[in-house]
């Protein structure tokens, strides 16, 4: 049977498509196998394809303009108010999130300046605007090019005019609002995860169509 998506598949194109449809609608595997009469396992084989293709995709370029740069933590509870101390157990990530634009995640040892630094310096172009909160790793910043301005969530301050990181914490709270209906997800997985969250939401912000993208993608590169 031939598929012109998916090479040496057993899957016709019109199941292919209606698979990759409904994953693009965020539908679970399982939901997926129960629509679709195709296996979980074999689902779960697919979105794992579509997962890596995504991450082959993301977009790496540099941002700029006004970025907020936050961090947040995923897996295990978190120590409320200890940062990358007090984080046994859990994933900690850091975001870059241009306002009116896309977001960049990276998974980082800690929090560490030593670790976030390097990744603000590499993917945010020098004289950009940056908007964080008070962590005491982004001292430095504009020493190294930028035009920094903080909020100070410890005092209870939030925002102050143009003066906040909700952009970026709106996101946290979008991919874990998505990842927790996984109810897990396997350190070794998480990257995976994480990257298409970062991917819908870019979609989503600018106004894309996941659907039709990936379908060019995989019809210009089967699988």
């Amino acid at each position: 049977m031939k598929n012109i998506y998916f090479n040496r598949s057993h899957i016709s194109e019109k199941k292919f498509r209606q698979i990759l449809k409904l994953f693009c609608k965020d539908y679970t595997a399982f939901a997926v196998s129960d629509s679709t009469g195709i296996s979980r396992i074999t689902i779960n084989k697919l979105y794992a394809l579509f997962r890596k293709r995504i991450l082959s995709v993301v977009n790496n370029d540099p941002l700029n303009n006004e970025v907020e740069i936050d961090e947040s933590y995923f897996g295990a509870r978190r120590v409320r108010g200890k940062r990358g101390r007090g984080a046994k157990g859990k994933t900690p990530v850091v975001g870059l999130l241009k306002r009116k634009g896309r977001v960049y995640t990276q998974i980082i040892p800690n929090c560490s300046r030593r670790e976030l630094m390097p990744i603000i310096k590499g993917k945010i172009l020098t004289d950009t605007t940056v908007y964080t909160d008070g962590w005491k790793s982004y001292d430095g910043l504009v020493l190294n090019g930028y035009k920094h301005y903080r909020i100070h969530h410890h005092e209870n301050e939030f925002a102050r005019g143009k003066n906040h990181v909700n952009g970026i914490e709106s996101f946290w709270s979008y991919t874990k609002r998505r990842l927790n209906k996984f109810n897990g997800i396997q350190k070794t997985k998480f990257l995976l995860h994480l990257k298409e969250s970062e991917y819908r939401w870019n979609i989503r912000t600018n106004n894309g169509n996941m659907y039709q993208e990936l379908l060019k993608n995989f019809r210009e590169k089967p699988l």
